[in-house]
């Protein structure tokens, strides 16, 4: 039997690559050659030892070619260039079933390859079933199709800021999350503001199509915030910072009827980081403040379209391309805070 290649991490910065037999896909599963994966927060966070998930087969930020189906597949053929949607949900609990399913209960879990722990996509093939599988433009750069996944969680965010024409919305960040948000919200026919301390990545910001760039290590956010929209604040604050003073800036900056987006997670999850809270602002002015977290079935195939229909580009957060033999060195250029996405090419 044919076999493959797979990456996995197994210890603190230790990777292997096992050789695994290659399966032929069975009723509705597909066979994907992997051709390109970003190291995501997940991916380096297991590497460095934060996460010790070991042995952890990663990649769920990847895209490849189909190179065999099953034969009960009918929405993609060989030769078709894919995403897919590595973290799956149950599909069974209250909260799958109520249309929620970025909330499963169980999280978001997989097990790609025999015996391993892990989305997989960090591997010369895989496997997966046909409706986690979403078909991309012919003339798709693989490399952007990567990237689906991240844009995805964005596209939910995005989802709960609801931005409207016009608005005046801050993103608050401008590492890859923050970028996504910034083009997306550019999409929306927003006047987009983006607060950065790093001078490069607000520089990454102007280059997508941010309106106004604070850097908020020489200027006070918050005050120039309500400056520039006449003392009203924002309409829409999406907070990328994992910083509990940032949040609470994000609430402060809000205007009337403002929507406050508490993207990123705060660390550390026990016990959680907390902040005062003006509850007066929140209540005479009507400010909503909602977290976003995972995306959906929805929200990834709007990201699936954005790529292939190339009305959004993700070049500018792609770092640098790696090849397959280069791991070690590509996990290291992604651990670099100065890294955007580094893509592995398979």
């Amino acid at each position: 039997m044919e076999s493959y290649t797979v990456a996995v991490t197994v210890a603190e910065k230790k990777l292997e690559k096992m050789e695994l037999p290659l399966k032929k896909p069975v009723g509705t599963e597909v066979l994907i050659k992997v051709d390109s994966v970003a190291l995501c927060t997940l991916e380096q966070r297991v590497y460095s030892g934060v996460m010790k998930y070991w042995p952890f087969a990663g990649g769920h930020e990847f895209s490849g070619i189909v190179v065999e189906v099953g034969p009960d597949v009918k929405s993609v053929k060989v030769d078709d260039k894919v995403a897919a949607r590595a973290l799956t949900q149950c599909g069974n609990c209250h909260y799958c079933r109520s249309g929620m399913e970025n909330l499963c209960v169980s999280g978001f879990q997989a097990s790609t390859h025999e015996g391993l722990n892990g989305p997989g996509g960090l591997a010369e093939y895989v496997i997966f079933e046909e409706q986690a599988v979403y078909k991309m433009s012919d003339d798709v750069d693989l490399g952007h199709a990567a990237l689906v996944e991240p844009l995805a969680c964005c596209v939910h965010s995005i989802g709960q800021a609801k931005i409207e024409l016009a608005n005046d919305v801050v993103v608050m960040g401008a590492g890859i999350m923050g970028i996504f948000h910034t083009q997306l919200a550019k999409l929306k026919g927003a006047r987009v503001i983006v607060t950065e301390l790093n001078p490069d990545r607000l520089e990454v910001a102007r280059k997508v199509g941010a309106d106004v760039l604070i850097d908020s290590g020489k200027t006070d956010p918050v005050e120039k915030i309500k400056e520039l929209t006449d003392g009203r604040g924002a309409d829409v604050v999406i907070c990328t910072v994992p910083s509990a003073a940032a949040a609470a800036e994000a609430i402060a900056m809000a205007g009337k009827r403002a929507r406050v987006v508490l993207y990123t997670s705060f660390h550390p999850k026990n016990p959680s980081p907390t902040i005062p809270l003006d509850l007066n602002h929140v209540h005479y002015s009507e400010v909503e403040i909602t977290g976003s977290v995972n995306p959906k079935v929805v929200d990834f195939y709007t990201a699936s379209r954005l790529l292939s229909h190339k009305l959004l580009d993700p070049s500018a957060v792609i770092t640098e391309e790696v090849p397959f033999s280069n791991l070690e060195y590509a996990f290291e250029r992604a651990l670099d805070p100065a890294s955007y996405r580094i893509m592995v090419k398979l």
